[in-house]
């Protein structure tokens, strides 16, 4: 029989929306898809050809727990050339995916019965991380009128006796909401008065828009802090599986006896590619799609808005638009069925982001291309329509 973390442990909706999407399509829909959260580009040249030859020359074998050395090497690299950050490489463990490196962190930081402040909304399986391992997820109500950022006083509500720390995301999943140093220096500051850890889930770093685009990072704010991150996003590796961590030094011992334990070693095949994710000729590619996530960004914003809808708090990073859809007369989620049922337009629903407002808002993702953004604006305005909204 399941144990009873798992009644606490929420599906995931909108992979029964992606199920319905495949259907509609094996059915010959022409679905327009605004519910994915990965690129939709090919993994850059450079990084498929690196794992080609991984794969030809036998590299297939296990790796240090905590990933290969020279992936380490080029991870700190790149935090002091791109971002100007100065990270000992012994502080960076490499794990299966940015998920693996949550699993690692909850499991090091969070005694059973324990809390962990998370932002609502925010992404959903970050509970989920917290339950397995005994925790109790804290959440933190965010405002669009403040941009989707907690203040201090937001942080000092959600406090409780048993909260040991705090899990934020900068650029954020669904909002797009971008943290700034000196917010999270207040937090930072906040979590060390109370003797409490912060990570900051920076898996979409890069992806950064507006007036201060480019990459940026927290980890210049504090040496205490913990910071998740990614291959997935602004590198475009989702399938390959890989992240990793930056944690203090005086953690790395138990993550790598966490990491042996759990995973035994980040796939070496995927960490060989990655290796080429920081190369010249890929980081020209990353950028050039960077500025075409932008372009999007503007495209999908103008159509949307020019329906009707509001954006209350514009978003900064990420690919991401967080949509109030209550001028329709519908909650978030029979508002993306009947969209993906009558109009093969998918999206997903606010309560798959928690309970914030969760009812008035979807979640675009502008991860497709020109084409296919116009043509789910044209069908939206015609399901409006048709619905006398």
């Amino acid at each position: 029989m399941p144990s009873a973390r798992m009644a606490r442990i929420s599906p995931f909706r909108v992979m029964e929306l992606m199920e319905r999407a495949g259907q509609l399509e094996a059915l010959g829909h022409r679905v327009v898809h605004f519910e994915v959260g990965e690129p939709d580009f090919a993994t850059a040249a450079p990084i498929v050809e690196a794992g080609r030859r991984a794969l030809a020359e036998g590299r297939t074998k296990y790796t240090h727990a905590l990933g290969l050395a020279g992936l380490r090497e080029a991870i700190a690299s790149d935090y002091r050339e791109r971002l100007g950050v100065g990270i000992a490489p012994n502080r960076i463990a490499v794990t299966s995916g940015a998920s693996g490196g949550l699993l690692i962190l909850s499991a090091l930081l969070l005694d059973s019965a324990r809390g962990l402040l998370i932002g609502d909304p925010g992404y959903p399986c970050n509970e989920a991380f917290v339950h397995v391992v005994g925790g109790t997820p804290q959440r933190i109500p965010l405002r669009p009128e403040s941009g989707y950022v907690p203040g201090i006083a937001d942080l000092e509500m959600a406090w409780r006796e048993e909260t040991r720390g705090i899990l934020l995301a900068s650029p954020a999943n669904p909002t797009g909401a971008v943290i700034g140093d000196s917010q999270l220096e207040a937090i930072a500051a906040f979590a060390r008065a109370r003797d409490a850890f912060f990570i900051l889930d920076e898996i979409y770093q890069g992806l950064i828009y507006g007036e201060e685009p480019g990459p940026r990072t927290g980890l210049a704010v504090d040496d205490g802090l913990f910071v998740l991150n990614s291959f997935s996003k602004y590198f475009g590796m989702t399938g390959w599986r890989l992240g990793w961590i930056v944690v203090p030094e005086d953690c790395i011992g138990p993550v790598e006896r966490l990491a042996q334990n759990l995973f035994i070693s980040p796939s070496s095949v995927a960490q060989h590619a990655a290796l080429a994710a920081f190369s010249p000729e890929a980081m020209r590619v990353h950028e050039e799609r960077r500025q075409r996530f932008d372009a999007r960004r503007a495209k999908l914003l103008a159509g949307l808005e020019g329906l009707g809808f509001s954006v209350p708090a514009r978003p900064d990073g990420a690919f991401y638009l967080y949509v109030d859809v209550s001028r329709t007369g519908m909650g978030s989620h029979d508002f993306c069925w009947r969209l993906i049922d009558e109009f093969q337009v998918a999206v997903t629903p606010g309560i798959d982001f928690g309970a914030n407002s969760a009812e008035r808002f979807v979640r675009f993702a502008y991860t497709t291309d020109d084409d296919s953004i116009d043509l789910g604006i044209e069908r939206i305005g015609r399901a409006l329509a048709a619905w006398g909204a």
